[in-house]
Parts: C-alpha cells; structure tokens; sequence
C-alpha cells in the first residue's frame, strides 16, 4: 500500500509544474506583436527582398507566430530612399535597407553597409560581430532614433556596366553614373557626375540617355534588371563595395518596447538571415556571370592606372570627412587598422588558397 502511494505521488509530481508552462502563462511573457516593415528593394530583385521575407518568417516561427513582421516592397507604404526617415518618424516599426543610401544625412552611413577600399565580406561580419563595429554604427544611428541588426549582404560587388570602355583615368570624365555611398564622392572628384537613384529606378534612367553607366550589385540582380540590354562593357573589381551589409533599421522606441527574447529573436534571425543572403548570392551570381558573358556582354577589368587613381583619391576624400566628424573618423580609424591586420592573415591562408587553385586548375585544362 505504502509502495502504491509513493508511485501514485510521483506520477502526479509532474502535473504541478505544467500550470507554469500553460498557454497563458507564455502569453504573458510574450506578447502578440505586429509589425510592418518597409524595403528598399523592388520584388523584382528577388534575393534582396526575399532575404526581408525570410527575416520575417524566422521570427514568427521562432515566436510560434506571436511576433510577426509584414514586409513591405519598395514603394508600398515608403519610397525606397525614404525608409530611415519612415522608420526615424515611426510612420513604420522597421525598414529593410542599406545605410549607404544615407550618406547625404552623414557620411559615416557608409560604414553601416561598405566604404571603397575597404573590407571584404568576411572581414565586414568579422568587425561589426567581433571588432566593435556594431556598437560603433548604433552610436550613430541613435542620433536618428533607431536601432540597426546586419540583415544581408551581398558580397563582393561589381565596377559597373559603362556604354563605352573605360581605358584609362581620362574615360571617367562627364560620365553621368548611378552610384551610390561614399563612392560617388571620389568619383566626383575625378569628373564623373554621380546620380543617386533608386534600384527600381535604374533602367529606365539607363535607357534614355540620362546615366552612361550604372554599379549595383553584381551578375544576378544586374541581369533580372536588363542592364546588358543598354550597356555592353561590364567592370571589375568592385573597388566601391567589397562586401555590402544590408541592415534592418528598428524605430528605437519600438525596440525599447520588446521583450529582452524578442529582442533576442530579431538578433538570431537577422544573423541566419544575412548568411542566406550571401550564400544566395555566391550561388546565384556563378551561373549569371557566365550566361552574361555568353550573350555578349563585354566583361573587362579596370586598368591599375584607374584604380590607383580612385585609391588615392579616396585617400582624399576620407581625410577631408575625418577632419570635419569625428564620428567618421573613429569608424574609419578602426575600419582601416582591422583590414590592414587582417589582410597579413588572408595574404596567407585564403588568397593563398585561392591562387593555388586559380593554378592548378589552369594547369589542368
């Protein structure tokens, strides 16, 4: 009798705690929360406004569906150079975009996503992760009552598409080219006229004559908008945007607001988010690349005598925004001892890499 009394205990032990674990005790730590958020990007450019969509699924599954973000393209609730300020107004919880779009407010924006000559797409997650970069941007983008979580990136980028070839620093001049963050500054200073347009925007511009040239992304997204079809000379490297981070930008109220978990959530699905994104991208631009090239696009290099000239011009041009912020001096400061220490250990482990393969496959063929 006794054993039976002690098994009957124990069987109804775990029936104390599950009171804790109901449906309504969660809900009180958990919120329902509905949120909309606005996107720099057309639908059209699946991988970048996909990439928001996927952000927002995580997070609703990651809530069981108490926390779920709309995402909204370009256009539909904000113009898509208007989403900072739709976000800074609270006109909407959150934007999906990229804070190089943003340099006329501050020229330090270009930190929040990619500065010429700068970092590479590893070396850009390994500063704002590990180097203090995030800290650093939040500063910033407290000023204009937001928060900011990496949503993307796009890797390496492309030089551009050009009407006619550039063969040496001379070609640039009066050249009308969409471009967008601190790369337009330095090319203004070698006779280029920059035009900030819209993704949305560009083709048309491109064909009727009011841009000679475009930089955008790279092969797949430059394709899905047709710039081959107006521009045949495509350039490379991508001196501009070695590795491009795309942000979600929280209205700061709003975030305040949140759970510590909920907060927690966007942090973990803006991370999983970001390297969907890239690994998308290191898919996807393979295959455009080349069917590019074999309808006809002319895939060239920029001459040294070019790029030797936009890195010292830009040398210039962050001297002269140093001396006049000293918030873009700290950020650029501290970009710029991370690369150059950094580069000392890819020189030997992944451009070693690299050119051993680029090698051995030559030599095989």
């Amino acid at each position: 009798m006794r054993r039976r009394r002690l098994i009957a205990a124990g069987s109804a032990a775990p029936t104390l705690v599950l009171p804790a674990l109901s449906a309504p005790a969660l809900a009180q730590t958990t919120p329902e929360i509905r949120w909309r958020m606005t996107s720099s990007f057309t639908k059209v450019l699946d991988v970048t406004y996909s990439t928001g969509e996927y952000f927002a699924r995580l997070v609703s599954e990651m809530t069981d569906g108490r926390f779920r973000i709309t995402p909204f393209a370009a256009g539909e609730i904000a113009p898509s150079l208007q989403a900072l300020d739709a976000v800074t107004q609270n006109s909407v919880e959150m934007a999906h975009t990229g804070g190089l779009f943003f340099t006329g407010k501050d020229p330090a924006f270009a930190f929040t996503t990619t500065v010429p000559f700068m970092l590479n797409p590893r070396q850009q997650s390994a500063w704002m992760y590990h180097g203090g970069g995030n800290d650093m941007l939040n500063r910033l983008l407290k000023d204009y009552n937001v928060y900011g979580l990496p949503l993307g990136n796009t890797g390496n980028q492309m030089g551009g598409w050009f009407r006619k070839e550039i063969r040496s620093v001379a070609d640039l001049n009066g050249l009308k080219f969409r471009v967008a963050g601190l790369a337009g500054n330095i090319m203004a200073k070698m006779g280029v006229v920059p035009q900030q347009i819209a993704p949305g925007d560009i083709y048309s511009a491109l064909e009727r004559g009011t841009i000679d040239g475009v930089e955008y992304i790279g092969p797949y997204d430059d394709a899905k908008l047709n710039f081959e079809r107006v521009a045949r000379y495509y350039y490379y490297p991508g001196w501009g945007e070695g590795g491009a981070v795309l942000h979600a930008f929280v209205n700061l109220e709003r975030w305040h607001e949140l759970p510590k978990s909920y907060q927690a959530v966007l942090t973990a699905a803006s991370g999983a988010a970001s390297q969907w994104m890239l690994a998308q991208y290191d898919w996807k631009n393979v295959e455009a690349l080349y069917r590019l090239v074999a309808n006809g696009t002319q895939l060239r290099a920029f001459p040294n005598e070019v790029l030797d000239a936009l890195y010292r011009v830009s040398g210039e041009v962050f001297a002269e925004m140093s001396a006049q912020s000293p918030r873009f001096k700290e950020l650029l400061e501290s970009q710029t001892s991370f690369r150059d220490r950094s580069y000392g250990y890819h020189q030997v482990a992944d451009y070693s890499f690299d050119s051993m393969m680029l090698r051995l496959r030559r030599a095989a063929r």
